[in-house]
């Protein structure tokens, strides 16, 4: 008998878009350079096929930086690293939703992702793989980030609802993220009714 896999809901955190957070980009030199020391952990957080990777979408691109992501389809900019079988990532979009689903780093444990959505429609997964030393005085992700967490941020579609987000984890470490769609004339309640008395009026003349 096969054992049922847990999931567990993730907390979506909501706030203003501040400055002071990715303000340091990450450099295609400084990454080469970073993986070139060799160790597993980065090597699991950052290499082919990872959502954090700067390279997953075929050239170099900061994860810190946001990304259209359902602008592309996810066969044709994972082709080459899906007939590797180098990933697990996949994005696609339902009538109701746009889906994302990934492998995340750490173990079934020990799961720090942290889910943000700020105001300019960007949503954010990020979580440390090391944590800092008691001698630092800047918060993580305000300077050198990979050095101790790691990013992906990404632009909703015009039409996804920011408002309802949810984000899920298995005990396995996957990772999957559902953004619902605006339905019609959900930005503005009383549209139909203003509709509806303008028509009437109009009939009535």
């Amino acid at each position: 008998m096969s054992q049922m896999t847990g999931r567990k809901q993730l907390e979506v955190l909501r706030e203003e878009h501040t400055s002071n957070r990715w303000c340091v980009s990450l450099r295609d030199d400084v990454f080469k350079n970073f993986m070139s020391q060799g160790n597993p952990t980065v090597q699991k957080v950052f290499g082919d096929g990872s959502l954090f990777s700067p390279f997953l979408f075929g050239k170099f691109f900061d994860p810190s930086d946001a990304f259209p992501l359902w602008e592309f389809e996810s066969e044709i900019l994972l082709s080459n690293l899906r007939s590797s079988g180098q990933t697990t990532v996949d994005w696609f979009q339902t009538e109701q939703d746009y889906v994302l689903k990934a492998e995340l780093p750490g173990n079934g444990k020990n799961c720090n992702v942290q889910i943000y959505a700020d105001s300019e429609k960007v949503v954010e997964i990020s979580g440390q793989w090391k944590p800092q030393t008691r001698e630092s005085k800047m918060e993580w992700r305000s300077g050198n980030w990979w050095e101790y967490g790691f990013v992906r941020r990404l632009e909703m579609p015009e039409d996804a609802d920011c408002r309802r987000i949810e984000a899920y984890v298995t005990t396995d470490m996957v990772f999957e993220i559902k953004i619902a769609k605006k339905t019609l004339g959900s930005d503005h309640p009383n549209k139909g009714k203003d509709v509806s008395i303008a028509t009437k009026n109009s009939e009535a003349v």
